[in-house]
């Protein structure tokens, strides 16, 4: 009897929309389910698989959590996507469900095109494209089409101080998706809720059903088994280049570098550091881990233009050096060596 198609699910959504919080709550209540994790970083640090592998339950096993670091999935689909979906496929305890958390950056359409490659298609389908959004961030005018909300933006947040591609990946985004998730919600008034899924809802497909969620919280029921075979109406879900007639895309707007630091003096003075190179150098995103004097646990960082987190996540394990990494993306032309030094640099 032939085995049913393996379901997987592609979760996309901007920078710091709270993709990885989502996942670490699907599987901390997975009901069972066996799954399969592929995390696609934007960076050559594994922070947001660190993180998940962090959970402390069992439907997150190491084994089961598969990390591809070399670039966007959707430039690497042959020399990375492809293989690692062989070698789930090919094991002995197939997973009963795939997630495959896209970097922020990355087309998901070249991805679920990916599923028709011989090798994939007959073992697995797209049960769904799931769209994470930063609610408060787009109330604000991220990535819309109005330019008075673009100019407002600019004048509050030197981050978008630019006309850029951004705005093009969040719609590409939204058109692929089969559910979206206005995440943050709770940050949000009843009122700004009902205006933003109206206006959501001009930019997805017919019948995408979008969900106030709060810190990625939602039934693993609605977020699973949506059952759209994404990749058998790929063509629906076309992108700004392809309407264009563009074949295919790139990412040279963008930098990505990973930082090396000693440890810091004190938690609350890095973040502000942090908030400091995030205004000045127009950083999109920083992410990372750091280590404090006199603490034995390492602190997990995460900044968004102004919203900067930063707390600490597990102890250092034995043996394991006490040392601050960064993940820092920005856009092309970015100094890493500035960024630095404005870092370090005292007050």
């Amino acid at each position: 009897m032939m085995q049913k198609r393996i379901p997987a699910t592609v979760i996309t959504g901007f920078l710091g929309a709270g993709k990885t919080t989502l996942i670490r709550h699907l599987l901390a209540n997975a009901g069972g389910r066996r799954i399969a994790l592929i995390i696609n970083e934007f960076g050559d640090v594994g922070v947001d698989s660190e993180l998940v592998k962090g959970c402390g339950d069992a439907s997150c096993g190491e084994e089961d959590i598969v990390e591809l670091a070399n670039g966007c999935i959707c430039c690497t689909v042959a020399d990375d996507f492809i293989p690692t979906m062989t070698r789930l496929i090919e094991r002995e305890n197939r997973p009963d469900h795939i997630v495959i958390e896209t970097s922020g950056l990355a087309l998901p359409q070249p991805l679920i095109r990916a599923f028709n490659w011989p090798a994939v298609k007959a073992t697995v389908t797209v049960d769904g494209v799931v769209a994470v959004i930063d609610g408060p961030a787009v109330r604000a005018g991220l990535f819309a089409a109005d330019p008075e909300k673009v100019e407002a933006l600019r004048k509050a947040d030197v981050n978008l101080d630019h006309e850029s591609p951004l705005h093009e990946l969040f719609e590409d985004q939204l058109r692929a998706a089969d559910l979206v998730l206005l995440n943050k919600a709770d940050l949000l008034s009843a009122k700004e809720r009902e205006e933003l899924i109206a206006e959501l809802s001009r930019k997805v497909r017919d019948g995408v059903t979008i969900v106030p969620t709060e810190h990625g919280r939602i039934a693993p029921d609605v977020l699973l088994g949506i059952a759209a075979a994404a990749e058998e109406d790929v063509h629906n879900r076309p992108t700004h280049h392809e309407l264009a007639g563009e074949a295919d895309h790139d990412h040279d707007d963008f930098v990505s570098f990973v930082l090396d630091l000693p440890a810091f003096a004190d938690r609350e003075r890095l973040l502000s550091r942090i908030r400091h190179v995030m205004e000045r150098f127009g950083i999109l995103r920083l992410k990372g881990f750091a280590s404090i004097d006199g603490k034995r646990a390492r602190l997990a960082v995460q900044a968004v233009g102004p919203r900067v987190e930063g707390w600490f996540d597990r102890p250092f394990k034995p043996g394991e050096p006490q040392e601050s990494r960064l993940v820092v993306i920005g856009l092309k032309g970015l100094d890493a060596e500035a960024v630095r030094a404005s870092l370090l640099a005292e007050d």
